[in-house]
């Protein structure tokens, strides 16, 4: 297959399309994707389908793929082999007006100020000029940053002219936003800020799809998540599915030490101080409660607690995987 998926035809299962029975609609669907850049194999066959409305969040370290990805599926760059759809077209680019995109590098202009900044992203996807700068005014003051509309970028902090690109991605109101590595540069209290606008944006049923390295954001923002690890997706679905992966962990206290009721207790069980830790049985937890009343362990607690995404995550993708994705994270900080 050609690079150009945009003029040669597709070959064998590459041309299917989405599902039967898959009653919500795909904003973006990929089998397949491969990229290569001198040899070296960036993307390994990535599959991703994206429900329309969905928080999505592609999971990973940097040098993962997750930047190469993106770029495929908005047709900056073309696979090597694979299949894309999104919004319904087999040509980003054809779709491109539906569509917002925040750069990894992100880039303004020094010498404009935020509105015409705001004005001029918008004008790259067909909004008259006059009418972007006028909606840039209207998000700035929309997201408490009225105050920045006359400053011009040079004399912002670093966070607040990313604030202002990434209302530069929303001015043509897109039905897709693709972020890339969007909580990069900002403060806890604009990390916040951004969440908040991303489940707006989600609430009026558009699209959201971010990379990233910081697995919190995707834990309490998405519906789904991909895990990219050396340019694979051992994993792509909800984020509860993902941390079901890991049996459920029981932290029970007692207060007797000994007896035959230590024999209900499971193989990986371990002590942590006064409690005991283990996985929650397949056979449920009420075969163990009735071991341990039975036997006069003496309960004195028990939670039975779910893994977090981060734990899917290394579960998933494997400690090397985990351990860059955390190298990820301090060279942030």
């Amino acid at each position: 297959m050609t690079a150009d998926l945009e003029e040669a035809p597709l070959k064998g299962n590459d041309a299917r399309p989405a599902a039967e029975g898959n009653t919500r609609p795909l904003a973006i669907e990929v089998r397949g994707l491969v990229k290569r850049f001198n040899g070296t194999t960036a993307v390994d066959g990535v599959d991703l389908r994206v429900p329309e409305g969905a928080i999505y969040g592609i999971l990973g370290p940097n040098g993962a793929g997750k930047t190469t990805t993106l770029r495929m599926i908005l047709g900056i760059i073309d696979p090597d082999d694979g299949y894309r759809r999104v919004l319904g077209s087999e040509r980003p680019h054809d779709v491109s007006h539906a569509i917002g995109y925040l750069p990894e590098e992100r880039g303004l202009y020094p010498a404009m100020k935020a509105y015409e900044a705001i004005g001029f992203l918008g004008a790259l996807r067909g909004v008259p000029l006059a009418k972007g700068r006028q909606r840039g005014r209207e998000l700035l003051e929309e997201h408490g940053l009225g105050h920045l509309a006359e400053r011009q970028i040079r004399q912002m902090s670093k966070g607040q002219a990313q604030q202002v690109q990434v209302l530069g991605t929303l001015v043509h109101e897109p039905r897709l936003v693709i972020f890339d590595e969007p909580f990069s540069g900002l403060d806890a209290i604009n990390q916040g800020r951004l969440e908040q606008m991303i489940r707006g944006l989600a609430a009026k049923g558009t699209t959201v799809i971010f990379s990233t390295h910081v697995i919190a954001h995707a834990e309490r923002l998405c519906d789904e998540v991909a895990i990219i690890a050396g340019g694979r997706v051992p994993f792509a679905g909800p984020v509860d599915e993902a941390r079901d992966r890991i049996r459920p962990q029981v932290r029970l206290e007692t207060r007797e030490r000994e007896g035959l009721w230590r024999t209900a207790l499971p193989q990986d069980t371990r002590q942590e101080g006064r409690f005991w830790l283990f996985s929650l049985p397949e056979s449920g937890v009420e075969p163990l409660l009735r071991a341990l009343i039975e036997g006069d362990a003496g309960i004195l607690s028990l939670s039975i607690e779910r893994a977090g995404l981060h734990d899917a995550f290394v579960a998933i993708a494997g400690s090397a995987a985990a351990k860059a994705l955390d190298a990820s994270g301090e060279e942030v900080l």
